[in-house]
């Protein structure tokens, strides 16, 4: 988490001089990827924005519980669910510093510029564009770990369910 944390912190950094506010460097050609600042006062792709408060207190609670998780229900060999609550414990801190330190997530990674949808489909708003938001390494890091949290548990066997052991068959010995 601290790496991931740092990783996240340098790329969304304001003073990171070569993203400009609200204007476009290409990254990956195609109109797959350019890095855009914009600065988000709302949660995950800007929803709900102007709820500052309220998604610092629910970041504390959902850190809270992923350190809960980690405590009671997880063990050593649980690598799936540590590297999980790892990404979403780095996502999570990261975007509650920036939310504390500037009141904003400062996000900058915006797929698929200038491409819009076909058929004239359209988002709710009216908006065109394949995919219209603006995100960073913190959200990233949170939707993949709570991803990779929902296989973890998938994959665990229901509580009260029989456990299968193999057992091995001895020949008869007439």
């Amino acid at each position: 988490s601290p790496v991931l944390l740092e990783r996240e912190q340098l790329l969304s950094n304001p003073h990171w001089s070569p993203i400009p506010i609200h204007e476009g460097i290409v990254v990956i050609p195609g109109r797959l990827l350019n890095l855009r600042l914009v600065l988000n006062d709302g949660a995950v792709f800007g929803i709900g924005s102007q709820k500052r408060v309220f998604f610092i207190i629910f970041t504390v609670i959902a850190l809270g519980i992923a350190g809960w998780i980690f405590a009671r229900h997880t063990t050593k060999q649980d690598v799936l669910a540590h590297l999980a609550l790892g990404l979403i414990l780095g996502g999570g801190i990261g975007n509650l510093y920036d939310r504390i330190s500037i009141g904003r997530v400062r996000d900058f990674m915006y797929m698929f510029p200038d491409r819009h949808l076909p058929f004239d489909l359209a988002w709710p708003g009216n908006n065109t564009e394949l995919f219209p938001w603006i995100f960073n390494t913190g959200d990233v890091l949170l939707l993949v770990g709570m991803g990779l949290l929902m296989i973890f548990f998938w994959k665990q066997p229901a509580p009260g369910a029989p456990t299968t052991t193999a057992t091995t068959v001895q020949p008869d010995q007439d």
